[in-house]
């Protein structure tokens, strides 16, 4: 069981409890509802309720259960390695690969591999995502740090929560952006009419988006990308709400080139049929390592796959 005790700062704005919370523990907003009607929440020393509202002043007392300990199987399955160290290393992670197991991928995960790698990262930070401290989409490639230590894992999580760790994408998006840069704000939750997707919600949790185009091919732009914070999903639904959603995304981005028509649309269909993911790369890591104080900064190439895209964008 954790235990949290948050305060409002004084002259910080009302909020919402459930808000509140799920924004202070990064909890999704069903978890701390489901927190809230087992009672394991109170307001001011009493037990409370979701519709109550969050003064400047205000303590919050959090009871969250550990979740419950699934048993990942180590396998030998190929990972690459960019840098280790004793606390922690980092990973260049292949598309199609899922990072943590859930319902429907207990195994082929990035954890199965390092388990088999580094058996001693089992039960850092936790058992049922050893060493994970941030993620990345299935079909998304590029850089992830995993913590080899439980003070590691606590540093580096951290990092990101207070925004100190800095992660940037390179990302192909349909049409082209008005502006360059553009940043985007926009809140962020669960898509109350299709829990599997993200969408823009005015209760959802703040995010952040900054795009600048690097390259503007026939009907794309070669965007880099810079988080702040980094939702479930945030830069490809960001792209959808500003109507250029990311190239190759199934769930964001079906049906953008209907009613394109001449040399256009075929550049465009055939773009579409080149591709067989989406086209989002983790592309850039920068961060403080958790013992040393010492600036890390790692970078990743576009793999061959999506290089190869933009190759043939290029030339047309």
């Amino acid at each position: 069981m954790e235990r949290h005790t948050l305060r409002s700062r004084p002259g910080e704005e009302e909020q919402r409890l459930d808000r509140f919370v799920s924004d202070r523990l990064e909890l999704s907003r069903a978890r701390v509802q489901k927190l809230l009607a087992q009672g394991r929440v109170t307001l001011d020393g009493r037990k409370a309720r979701k519709s109550q509202v969050v003064l400047p002043g205000s303590i919050v007392e959090v009871e969250v259960p550990k979740p419950e300990a699934v048993d990942t199987v180590a396998e030998d399955l190929p990972i690459e390695i960019v840098y280790e160290d004793k606390d922690l290393l980092v990973v260049d992670k292949d598309a199609g690969m899922v990072v943590h197991p859930a319902p429907g991928h207990r195994s082929g995960t990035l954890v199965n591999a390092l388990l088999w790698h580094f058996p001693d990262i089992e039960g850092v930070g936790g058992r049922a995502r050893p060493g994970i401290v941030h993620r990345l989409d299935r079909d998304t490639s590029g850089l992830l740090v995993v913590a080899k230590t439980d003070s590691s894992h606590r540093a580096l999580s951290e990092a990101i929560r207070s925004r100190r760790m800095k992660r940037f994408y390179l990302a192909l998006a349909w049409g082209h952006l008005s502006d360059s840069p553009l940043v985007v704000d926009a809140s962020i939750g669960r898509d109350p009419r299709d829990r599997k997707r993200m969408a823009i919600l005015e209760d959802g949790k703040e995010s952040t988006t900054r795009f600048e185009v690097r390259e503007r091919w026939l009907r794309a732009d070669l965007l880099h990308v810079a988080l702040k914070a980094g939702r479930t999903h945030q830069i490809r639904v960001h792209l959808e709400h500003v109507g250029h959603p990311v190239v190759g995304d199934a769930t964001y981005g079906v049906g953008w080139e209907r009613g394109l028509g001449g040399p256009t649309r075929r550049w465009v269909d055939e773009l579409a049929r080149r591709i067989g993911r989406q086209f989002l790369h983790a592309a850039e890591l920068r961060f403080q390592h958790p013992t040393t104080g010492e600036e890390m900064s790692f970078g990743s190439k576009l793999p061959e796959d999506l290089a190869t895209i933009a190759e043939w964008a290029r030339s047309e």
